[in-house]
C-alpha cells in the first residue's frame, strides 16, 4: 500500500492557467502537486502557486523537457504524470497508484465521454501507434499514455532521451525493452477546459507527431 504522501502529481504545463485551478483542486488529499511551467505567457506559474502547488520553471521547450524536470524535482517514491488541461480527472489517480503493486508502469487508457474530448485524427493516430507497439514490441497497450504512474527511480533509470512530444512513446518502448510489466487502467477523457492542444489541436500536428512517433518504434 502506497501512502498518499509518497506520491507526486507532475503537471507539465504551457499556458494552462484557465484549467489549472480545477485540476489542482481535484488532486486527492495528501498527494504532492508539482506544476512545471514550460514557457507559459498566461500566468500559469502564478495560478499554480495561488492554488498551493509547487512550481518548477523549465526553460527548455518541449513536453519531454517539462516531464523530466518534474520527475527530477519530485522527492517522493511515486510520480504520476498527467496533463493540466482538464481533460483527465486527478480523482481517478488512486486506482492507478494501487496498480503499481503488480506493475512497474501504469498508463491511463483514455475513454472519451463524448467525441469532443478527442478529435478524430488524434484517435486514429493514437490507435495506429498503439497497434504498432502491440505488434512490434508485444506490449499490451491501446493508448500511448497521456497519464502515467511509476516509481520515480524506475523512471529515471530508463533515462528517456526524448525532450519533445515523443517522450510518452519512447518511455513505452524503453519500458518494453527493459522487460517491465506495463498495465493499462481505464480513465475518463473529456474535452480540455481551456487552451489548445499542442499536438492534437490540428490534423497537421497529429500527422507530424504520428510520423515522429513511428520512427521511435524499432
Amino acid at each position: 500500500m502506497i501512502d498518499p504522501s509518497d506520491v507526486t502529481v507532475v503537471l507539465p504545463c504551457r499556458n494552462e492557467a484557465q484549467s489549472l485551478p480545477d485540476v489542482l483542486d481535484a488532486v486527492p488529499d495528501g498527494y504532492h502537486r508539482l506544476v512545471v511551467d514550460n514557457g507559459s505567457t498566461d500566468g500559469t506559474a502564478d495560478v499554480a502557486r495561488a492554488h498551493g502547488a509547487e512550481v518548477v520553471i523549465e526553460a527548455v521547450p518541449g513536453y519531454g523537457s517539462a516531464v523530466h524536470a518534474g520527475i527530477a524535482a519530485a522527492t517522493t517514491t511515486v510520480v504520476a504524470v498527467m496533463d493540466g488541461d482538464g481533460s483527465m480527472d486527478p480523482r481517478e489517480l488512486p486506482g492507478l497508484v494501487a496498480a503499481l503493486d503488480s506493475a512497474q508502469l501504469v498508463v491511463g487508457r483514455r475513454r472519451p465521454v463524448h467525441r469532443s474530448g478527442s478529435p478524430w485524427h488524434a484517435r486514429l493516430g493514437n490507435r495506429a501507434i498503439a497497434w504498432r507497439l502491440r505488434r512490434r514490441l508485444k506490449i499490451d497497450v491501446h493508448d500511448i499514455g497521456a497519464l502515467r504512474v511509476a516509481r520515480r527511480e524506475d523512471l529515471l533509470s530508463l533515462d528517456v532521451p526524448d525532450r519533445r512530444s515523443g517522450y510518452p512513446l519512447q518511455l513505452l518502448v524503453l519500458a518494453a525493452r527493459a522487460g517491465w510489466t506495463v498495465v493499462e487502467h481505464d480513465i475518463t477523457y473529456r474535452a480540455r477546459t481551456g487552451g489548445v492542444s499542442k499536438v492534437s489541436g490540428s490534423v497537421r500536428g497529429t500527422v507530424v507527431a504520428v510520423w515522429d512517433f513511428a520512427k521511435v518504434i524499432p
